[in-house]
C-alpha cells in the first residue's frame, strides 16, 4: 500500500491543470445504459471510482474503449456501448467500495425494465440512505424490494407511466436516478425541490443531447417528457469545482499563487466567497482561475449547505486552510454527521480544533509541524495534504488510497507547482 511523504514549507507556483469532475463523471458514465448507441465521455479523469464504474460497465454487457493512453496525459475519453445488455444485476463485490454504483439503478431499469442492484458502500462520513432514490422510482411507477442486502426494481407491464414526486430533503443522488429513470417513461415525470448542483446540470445536458426533453435544467424544479428513445453522443465532462477548490486551498496556505487552468469560477461560487473572506486573492476568466495569497489568513464562520450554499465536500480543505488563519473560525457541517473525522489526524500536526455535535472550533495557530497521519476518507484525505504543504518538517499520509478515488495523479499536479511530495510504498 502507498503513502505520501510531503515535506512543507515550499510556497506553492505555477500551474495546475483541474480534471474532469469525479462526481459528475460517475452519474454521465451510467447514461450508456440508456441507448445501444456508443457514448463518447471526453475529459473523464483517471481514478480508482473510474476504473470500477468502467468494470461494473462491462458486467452488464457494455464495451468499454479508452482513447489516448498516453500515461502523461491528464484525463482520457471513453467510449461505452451497450448496444445489447447481458444481465441487469450489479453485484456486491463490484458496488461495495463504490457509492456511486446505486446510479445503474434508474437507467437499467428504464431500458432493461428490471434492476437488480446491491446496496451500495463509499466512504464512512455518515449514514447515506438511498430511500429518496426508491420513493422517487416508485412515484414514476417502479416497483421495489429489498432483498437480501439488494435493490430489486422492475416496471410494471406496459413501462413506466411517469409521475410526480417531490424530494422531502435535496438530494443529489436521488435526482440524479430519478432523471436518468424518467427520460425514457411513458409519461411526464416531474421533479419538484430536486438538487441543482453544478453536476446535475451536466447530466441534464448529456441526456439532452441524447435526446430527452428536460425542462426546467438548472432549478429545482424539473419537467422530464417522454421520448421513445434515446440515441449515442459525444460528450465533455465538466472540469472538477472539488479538485480545483482543493488546490486553491493549498494554495492559499502556503502563500502561494497558482493558476487552476480549466476551472469554471461560475460553478465555486461559494468556495471563491468563502476564500476571499480569507484574504485570498482569486481572479477568474474564461478558461481558469488565479489563486494568490500575500497576507495573513483571517477566521471566517462557514456553514455547508446544498447548492448553491458551500459544498459538503470542501468542508475539511477548508478546515486545513483555517487552522493557519489569525484568529477562531466556526465550521457548520449541515449534510453528513459525521464528516469531522479528520479533526484528530489535523491535531496530530498541531492543530487547534474541538467538535461538539455538527460544528467544529478551529482555533488558528502559528505554525503546523510534520506528523504520521491516517487517511479517513476522500475529502479528508486532502485536508491532510493541505496540512502538510505548510507544516514543519515532514508529514507521512497513509491509507492514501481514498484520494486515488477523487484526485487525478495528485502529487504530480503538486509537485507542478513546487510541493516537495513523493508517493512511496508503505
Amino acid at each position: 500500500m502507498d503513502k505520501l511523504i510531503i515535506r512543507g514549507g515550499n510556497r506553492l507556483s505555477g500551474t495546475i491543470p483541474i480534471s474532469g469532475a469525479k462526481n459528475a463523471a460517475l452519474t454521465l458514465i451510467p447514461c450508456a445504459l440508456l441507448t445501444d448507441e456508443p457514448l463518447t465521455l471526453r475529459n473523464l479523469p483517471r481514478l480508482a471510482d473510474i476504473d470500477g464504474f468502467q468494470h461494473l460497465m462491462t458486467q452488464f454487457g457494455a464495451s468499454v474503449e479508452i482513447h489516448g493512453k498516453r500515461p502523461e496525459d491528464f484525463g482520457r475519453v471513453v467510449t461505452f456501448e451497450a448496444s445489447r445488455l447481458t444481465s441487469t444485476v450489479a453485484p456486491y463485490d463490484l458496488v461495495r467500495k463504490m457509492r456511486a454504483s446505486i446510479l445503474v439503478l434508474g437507467p437499467m431499469l428504464a431500458r432493461a425494465g428490471e434492476a437488480t442492484v446491491s446496496l451500495p458502500g463509499g466512504c464512512a462520513i455518515g449514514n447515506r440512505p438511498i430511500d429518496l432514490h426508491l420513493k422517487a422510482l416508485e412515484a414514476f411507477g417502479a416497483h421495489i424490494e429489498l432483498a437480501q442486502g439488494y435493490v430489486k426494481a422492475f416496471q410494471p407491464d406496459g413501462g413506466m407511466k411517469g409521475g410526480d414526486f417531490d424530494f422531502p430533503v435535496v438530494s443529489v443522488g436521488a435526482t440524479e436516478n430519478a432523471l436518468m429513470a424518467a427520460v425514457l417513461a411513458e409519461g411526464t415525470c416531474r421533479l419538484f425541490n430536486a438538487a441543482r448542483e453544478p453536476e446535475i446540470i451536466d447530466l441534464c445536458n448529456l441526456l439532452t443531447a441524447m435526446g430527452a426533453e428536460i425542462e426546467g435544467i438548472g432549478t429545482s424544479d424539473l419537467v422530464i417528457h417522454p421520448v421513445k428513445r434515446l440515441h449515442g453522443a459525444t460528450y465533455r465532462t465538466m472540469p472538477d469545482r472539488i479538485e480545483a477548490g482543493s488546490y486553491a486551498c493549498a494554495a492559499a496556505i502556503t502563500g502561494g499563487a497558482v493558476r487552476l487552468e480549466g476551472a469554471k469560477a461560475d460553478d465555486m461560487h461559494a468556495t471563491i466567497h468563502a476564500l476571499r473572506n480569507i484574504g485570498v486573492h482569486v481572479n477568474e476568466d474564461a478558461r481558469g482561475i488565479d489563486i494568490e495569497t500575500n497576507g495573513p489568513l483571517k477566521p471566517v464562520n462557514l456553514t455547508t449547505a446544498p447548492y448553491p450554499g458551500l459544498a459538503t465536500d470542501m468542508q475539511a480543505q477548508l478546515m486545513a486552510l483555517l487552522c493557519r488563519a489569525e484568529g477562531t473560525s466556526v465550521l457548520k457541517e449541515t449534510i453528513f454527521e459525521n464528516r469531522f473525522m479528520h479533526v484528530p489526524e489535523l491535531a496530530r500536526m498541531g492543530a487547534d480544533v474541538s467538535t461538539e455535535g455538527r460544528t467544529a472550533i478551529v482555533k488558528g495557530v502559528e505554525r503546523l509541524t510534520g506528523a504520521e497521519v491516517m487517511a479517513t476518507d476522500l475529502r479528508a484525505s486532502m485536508s491532510l495534504v493541505i496540512a502538510a504543504l505548510a507544516a514543519e518538517g515532514e508529514t507521512q499520509v497513509r491509507r492514501i488510497y481514498h484520494l486515488d478515488r477523487g484526485y487525478e495523479r495528485l502529487e504530480e499536479k503538486l509537485q507542478l507547482a513546487g510541493a516537495d511530495i513523493e508517493r512511496v510504498d508503505d
